[in-house]
């Protein structure tokens, strides 16, 4: 999805219209969770960054071989079962290099979800490439009926974004991509440890790209990177990573065709630094735990809020066992944009932040404030969901009393307003 700082907080509640007035909620007896933290970077990482800082040695070019990103492209590939792997300074970057390396023409249609973050929509424009907006149901996915009727013979790609780790019919979008020989690209910013049918999500299009910007599974700060199979493509975007000059040579095979596309590509230089792969290592091991526990956390709240008449929380696909460390759910009988506002700020009072998608000024994920596009188009059925749409963060170190204050929390603002 991509599109750094997917996985945002909540932002603070604008200035709005007025709307129903609630009695103050009793005060909380106990704090409420910091969701916003992220874990701690594991300890195996401080003897590298220390030895990073010393040598001064953080171009992931310097040394001959042995680098820390080579060791983290390595690990990365043969964690998921991929051929290659490029690790890239953003998702975004990712994305966009992967367009690039499929080497479509300038004004090439790629289909999109109208739910994303506005970084994927601007690799597209990035890449010199026009979005096409598909729409997206309740359940945050794709809908079918309406990417089936858009990939007509003037979509050159399709990329698809797994938002908030929500995986669209992978099955359906494949076939009818494959059908017409068109590529899919996997925004899987936010589904690292998602797996479809047993497959790593990231794995099952031509190239899938992966986010460990602060508040994705594994933390980075900021960081990408992008698996594929295709030698060429992985070839060519190596290439325009930045590998100028001979230092192709210090990524493992295709020395032909990096020697072939050497200075007939140009350079965008979205390279990886040692630093941050020294960072992103160490937590590769964490990651089936954190996938776990975030799976266990995100069910537990999941069945308290859906005990509640007026929240709602989509179910995964059978196919897919999903890696989530945040929680989504529908407003119900919320029938005036002032209710859920309301809401949102009984939730708040309550000390938990909740964005509803459209409802927070510019938010970044509601496709109408995706201005740089032209000709936006309509899409009754995303903006329906997103004005009812709603965001907590999850992550997979809370302990048990803390999500039983955040579900309490949710459902006895929801009831407050509905009461009122």
């Amino acid at each position: 999805m991509a599109h750094d700082g997917q996985a945002l907080p909540a932002l603070e509640t604008p200035a709005r219209p007025t709307q129903a007035v609630l009695a103050p909620a009793a005060a909380p007896a106990t704090l409420a969770p910091n969701v916003y933290d992220a874990e701690p970077i594991p300890e195996a990482a401080r003897a590298e960054i220390d030895r990073l800082l010393q040598s001064g040695d953080l171009f992931r070019y310097t040394a001959p071989e042995g680098a820390p990103v080579a060791l983290l492209e390595a690990e990365f590939a043969a964690m998921l079962g991929s051929r290659y792997a490029l690790a890239v300074a953003s998702c975004s970057a990712a994305l966009f290099l992967t367009l690039k390396a499929l080497d479509l023409p300038s004004g090439a249609r790629v289909l999109i979800p109208a739910f994303t973050f506005a970084a994927v929509p601007s690799a597209v424009v990035h890449a010199d490439c026009v979005p096409v907006l598909v729409e997206v149901g309740r359940n945050y996915r794709i809908d079918m009926a309406d990417f089936e009727a858009k990939l007509d013979d003037s979509i050159a790609a399709v990329l698809i974004s797994h938002m908030r780790g929500h995986t669209s019919d992978m099955d359906a979008i494949m076939a009818l991509c494959d059908a017409r020989g068109i590529p899919v690209i996997e925004d899987a910013a936010h589904s690292l440890g998602t797996l479809w049918n047993g497959r790593p999500i990231g794995t099952i299009g031509k190239v899938g790209c992966f986010s460990f910007q602060s508040y994705k599974m594994i933390n980075a700060g900021e960081g990408g990177i992008m698996v594929t199979d295709d030698p060429e493509i992985a070839a060519r975007a190596v290439i325009m990573s930045g590998a100028y000059e001979a230092n192709w040579k210090k990524h493992p095979g295709l020395q032909n065709s990096y020697h072939l596309w050497q200075n007939r590509l140009p350079l965008y230089n979205t390279r990886m630094q040692n630093l941050s792969a020294a960072v992103i290592r160490p937590q590769l091991g964490e990651l089936d735990r954190r996938v776990r526990d975030g799976r266990g956390n995100h069910d537990y709240v999941a069945d308290r809020l859906n005990g509640s008449p007026w929240l709602s929380v989509p179910p995964a696909l059978p196919q897919e066992t999903r890696a989530p460390d945040s929680i989504q759910f529908n407003l119900v009988g919320f029938d005036t944009d002032a209710q859920a506002l309301a809401f949102q700020d009984a939730a708040k009072a309550r000390g938990i932040s909740v964005q509803v998608f459209g409802l927070s000024e510019n938010n970044a994920r509601a496709f109408w404030n995706w201005q740089f596009l032209d000709d936006l188009p309509e899409l009754p059925q995303t903006r329906a969901m997103l004005m009812r749409a709603c965001d907590v963060r999850l992550p997979a170190r809370l302990t048990r009393p803390e999500l039983d204050y955040i579900a309490d929390a949710l459902i006895a603002a929801a009831a407050a307003v509905h009461s009122a």
